[in-house]
């Protein structure tokens, strides 16, 4: 067989913790940030768990994580 290839846009946005989680970054932080108030922007940062629906489809981009 050969080797599985990994989705390099899932590889550039998600990463495997060492507990078997998910982490990605959030959405919504990128663009028209003048509407949004500042304690909507400062929730936004940082990373967040995948949420448990979408694991296995991640997982199944990432063969080798």
């Amino acid at each position: 067989m050969p080797k599985m290839k990994t989705k390099s846009g899932a590889a550039k946005r998600f990463k495997v913790r060492a507990s078997g989680g998910i982490k990605r970054g959030q959405a919504f932080k990128r663009h028209i940030l003048t509407k949004k108030t500042t304690k909507v922007k400062r929730h936004l940062r940082g990373v967040t768990e995948v949420c448990a629906a979408d694991q296995k489809m991640v997982r199944s981009m990432l063969p080798y994580a």
